[in-house]
């Protein structure tokens, strides 16, 4: 990978960017629900956008160049097409009820009304089990930042984990939520941009073969245009319908700081809206993002999986864009991961602060405004610090990005199914009772595939998530029918705002 002068400006110029936008924000953070959820004033459009950039990091340009270029078309299916769908039955469904939650109850975070819903306990399982594996996957995130910043320049990987994750921890502390959306903000920007730049230039020189964008695919290896891949794996068709059940969970709220995007709107027809622009952008941006990726074969013919993951998009950078440009998408890979890593940050800093600290501390549940955004930029400025060093000695942990990547997507859908499931009415006999068994057995299925029970690939995407939902609905049932169990009038009244 060649970098010359200018690419060094322009990702130092994208750093100085995020860093103006964060003190330029401190104006507008006065309290911790501005901190927070951005004073439930944040209009749709710059929701959806952040909602979009937030759903993926630098992972597309490096695990998913290597499928896009030896499995073709089917990653936009499974992967794009999939969100998108699950974005409009979230918009319908979820999205609307975020806002009007923040309303009725005040909430900051998006799980500090499971206190009021189930009780104490379930709250605190579900909260602390949420921190800790995000302290691990944002911990990996950063990891994956110094190794994308490792094969672009030769620095060392260390240096690339401390100067993002220090650049990222300055503007999200100072400016919170509203830092973080407008850095998302920025951030799309400059990746359209890249992204058009190289989607251009690979088509034009495709077509000093005489193929264009349509005609490209006909060249393509059979299997490479298929919309699903063969067998039960990953992009199948059995898999690709049970790997939506997990997105509409994770893009619906199940992951926090996407329910964040939801609840900082001002009203759930704002919600929806927002909902309805992020199904759009995954329609249509993944398709324009893939489309040099999938031409990989005819352009650098020969590349392994393994090979396409480690140079593929790095090769096509450096083949088809000029001097300055290469920096930009250097800089766009890194926007990715920067707006995934300090959204969570944003997020699980309000779990800790309204959820978990008080629990340990009561006098913090009366805090001023003055205090409770003390406390915000100081869990927020922990919770990274400890990231930052899960990155920093992550051979010493074990191979960490691999044990991330495992224990997020076995944790989403137990903990999912209580946080989003109890915010509809058709299942409010399910109590705490209910979420708390449910979250376990989801777990207990997780580790028994760990312990050595064999499954198809699709099957143990799903069961978590699957058993987690059986018991969570299976116990409502029960008390509903058999033991007579009488809703709390606090959460029928609840049920009824959140419908209305």
């Amino acid at each position: 990978m060649t970098m010359h002068a200018l690419d060094y400006f322009m990702v130092a110029l994208f750093f100085i960017v995020m860093l103006i936008i964060g003190f330029k924000s401190v104006t507008s953070v006065k309290s911790s629900e501005d901190f927070f959820v951005g004073g439930g004033k944040i209009p749709w459009w710059l929701s959806g956008i952040s909602h979009h950039v937030s759903g993926y990091s630098g992972v597309v340009f490096v695990g998913y160049a290597g499928i896009a270029y030896t499995h073709g078309i089917s990653i936009y299916f499974w992967w794009g097409v999939n969100i998108a769908i699950a974005m409009v039955l979230g918009a319908i469904l979820i999205a609307p009820r975020w806002p009007r939650l923040r309303k009725a109850l005040g909430i900051q975070s998006p799980t500090e009304y499971l206190k009021m819903r189930y009780n104490t306990a379930a709250q605190l399982i579900i909260a602390i089990s949420g921190v800790v594996v995000k302290l691990l996957d944002v911990g990996a995130k950063w990891a994956s930042m110094g190794i994308l910043l490792y094969g672009f320049t030769g620095l060392p990987i260390w240096i690339g984990i401390i100067v993002s994750s220090l650049v990222s921890l300055v503007y999200i502390a100072i400016g919170g939520l509203i830092a973080d959306l407008w850095t998302d903000f920025a951030q799309f920007v400059v990746q359209i941009i890249a992204g058009l730049v190289l989607f251009i230039g690979v088509i034009s020189h495709l077509s000093e073969y005489g193929l264009n964008f349509f005609s490209v695919f006909s060249e393509l290896p059979e299997a490479n245009t298929a919309i699903f891949n063969a067998g039960r794996g990953q992009g199948s068709l059995s898999w690709t319908l049970l790997y939506f059940f997990v997105i509409f969970f994770s893009y619906s709220g199940g992951t926090w700081n996407l329910a964040a995007r939801f609840i900082s709107t001002p009203n759930d027809k704002e919600a929806k809206k927002s909902a309805y622009l992020s199904a759009a952008l995954y329609l249509v941006w993944p398709f324009i993002l893939f489309f040099p990726m999938w031409c990989g074969p005819l352009i650098f013919p020969g590349l392994t999986q393994a090979e396409a993951e480690a140079n593929l998009y790095a090769m096509l950078t450096n083949e088809f864009l000029p001097v300055g440009l290469v920096g930009l998408v250097l800089a766009s890979m890194f926007a990715n991961t920067l707006s995934m890593c300090t959204s969570d940050a944003n997020t699980i800093s309000s779990v800790l602060t309204r959820d978990v600290l008080p629990i340990f501390k009561p006098e913090l549940k009366n805090m001023t405004e003055k205090k409770s955004l003390y406390y915000a930029r100081i869990t927020t400025i922990a919770f990274t610090s400890l990231t930052i060093l899960v990155a920093l000695f992550r051979d010493q942990l074990g191979g960490v990005t691999g044990l991330i990547l495992s224990w997020f997507a076995a944790l989403l859908g137990p903990t999912a199914i209580p946080l989003l499931f109890g915010l509809l009415p058709q299942f409010k006999y399910s109590d705490a009772k209910a979420a708390i068994i449910s979250m376990l057995g989801g777990l207990g299925v997780f580790a028994l595939t760990k312990m050595g029970l064999k499954l198809e690939a699709d099957v143990a995407l799903i069961a978590p998530l699957a058993v987690s939902f059986i018991l969570f609905a299976g116990i409502g049932l029960l008390n509903k029918y058999v033991l007579g169990y009488k809703v709390p009038d606090e959460i029928e009244d609840l049920m009824v705002k959140l419908d209305n």
